[in-house]
């Protein structure tokens, strides 16, 4: 979920409570916390109060497996490349 936030944000600093990655995955707060700490210990991001930076998004996404691109495959397929972020829509419009 981070490395998607990240692409639709397109800022590695995503303003992500722990209790709303808990409500969105469906999971225990404590859940999310243990796992936050589990990727800072790989140094794959920073978790500070209301804010979490991805660090190593290569590293994140060799965690994952193969997992992560498949449904950003299809959204490219489906919207296209050339739908804006929401960061890329406010930068436009200054």
């Amino acid at each position: 979920m981070l490395l998607m936030c990240e692409d639709r944000v397109g800022d590695p600093d995503l303003k992500l409570t722990h209790e709303f990655l808990s409500l969105v995955l469906g999971v225990r707060r404590s859940g999310v916390t243990d796992a936050l700490r589990l990727l800072e210990g790989k140094h794959l991001i920073r978790s500070t109060r209301g804010i979490c930076t991805v660090i190593d998004r290569q590293g994140l996404i060799e965690l994952l497996g193969g997992i992560y691109g498949v449904p950003e495959a299809e959204y490219d397929r489906l919207i296209g490349s050339e739908a804006m972020t929401s960061f890329e829509f406010q930068q436009a419009n200054r």
